[in-house]
Formats: structure tokens, C-alpha cells, sequence
């Protein structure tokens, strides 16, 4: 058992019980699971990008991510149905709170000029999306290595019915949200 699934148990759902007014242990809301996604761009022009997309990734989560493909054709784009456009990885369980752990503690305070996460990206069924601009910011990636700077976009599943409980849950867990004005 990680860290934070001890503090969760242990501290976090006495202070939701308290805060919601939940009366069965089971009501309250827990973390579903926590996606990354890595759009790559124009792979056709460049092929290393999706093998170091998949490297990084991989070294990031700790499993490996699925390619995901192009839908459509969009000709602006220059990107035809089927195309290889980015990574993909879900993770559960403990490799979830692991990575949750190190997003928290270590990577989102080595951002530069972070002012804290917008409060906003809440989609009013408590689940929480951000995206990070460079790869370069956890530690299990070596800067020197990194050939392109590529950005991912996060998503944290909840089982919570609202924002507002959503945004306890994470902040509870140690999110760093900005102050709202």
C-alpha cells in the first residue's frame, strides 16, 4: 500500500465523511483511475518522435502506452484515418497512486513559473483534466535525452457526483489548485 492510498483511508475519508455529510464508508468518492495522453503531431515527417513518445511515457508511468490512431481524415492536417497521432496509458490501482505521489510531491513543483493548477478544469462530474507543456519536468527523465520537447494532458477519474466533491477529494490529497478570485 502506497502513501497516499494510507492517507486516504486513514484521513481523507473521515474529512470527507465530515465535510459531505456521507453516512456510508462506500459513498465516498475515491480515485477511478488517472490517464496520460501524448499527441506526437506530424509522425509521417518524423518517426523518432512516436519511439521516444513511447520511451518516455513508459518511463514516466512505469507501462508501456498504446498508440492511438486518427479517427478521420483531415486534410489541413495533412492526417489520414488510421494514422499514428499519439499515446495513450490508463493507470489503476497502485501503479495509479504511485504516480500520483510523484506528480504531487515531485514534478509539479519542478514547473516553471507555477502559480498553482486552474480550479477550472473540472468537467461537473468531478473528474479533473491539466495539461504539463514538457516532459522534462519528472525526474525519471534524463533532460539530455530528450530530442523534442513534447506536453501531455492528464486526466484524473473520480467516482464523485460533483465538482465541488471532486475538488475536495484532490485537494485533500495535495493537489496544488490555485487560489480562485
Amino acid at each position: 500500500m502506497t502513501n497516499l492510498q494510507a492517507t486516504y483511508r486513514k484521513d481523507i475519508v473521515p474529512a470527507m465523511k465530515a465535510k459531505f455529510g456521507y453516512t456510508n464508508i462506500m459513498a465516498v468518492p475515491k480515485l477511478s483511475k488517472i490517464t496520460l495522453n501524448c499527441g506526437i503531431g506530424r509522425i509521417s515527417e518524423e518517426k523518432e518522435r512516436l519511439q521516444q513518445a513511447i520511451d518516455d511515457i513508459t518511463a514516466i508511468t512505469g507501462q508501456k502506452p498504446v498508440a492511438t490512431k486518427a479517427k478521420k481524415s483531415v486534410a489541413n492536417f495533412k492526417i489520414r484515418e488510421g494514422m499514428t497521432v499519439g499515446v495513450a496509458v490508463t493507470l489503476r490501482g497502485a501503479r495509479m497512486y504511485e504516480f500520483l505521489e510523484r506528480l504531487i510531491g515531485v514534478a509539479i513543483p519542478r514547473i516553471r513559473d507555477f502559480r498553482g493548477l486552474s480550479p477550472k478544469g473540472f468537467d461537473r462530474h468531478g473528474n479533473f483534466s491539466f495539461g504539463i507543456t514538457e516532459q522534462a519536468v519528472f525526474p525519471e527523465l534524463d533532460p539530455d535525452k530528450i530530442k523534442v520537447v513534447q506536453g501531455l494532458q492528464i486526466t484524473i477519474v473520480t467516482t464523485a457526483n460533483t465538482d465541488d466533491e471532486g475538488r475536495e477529494l484532490l485537494r485533500l490529497f495535495g493537489m496544488p489548485f490555485a487560489s480562485q478570485q
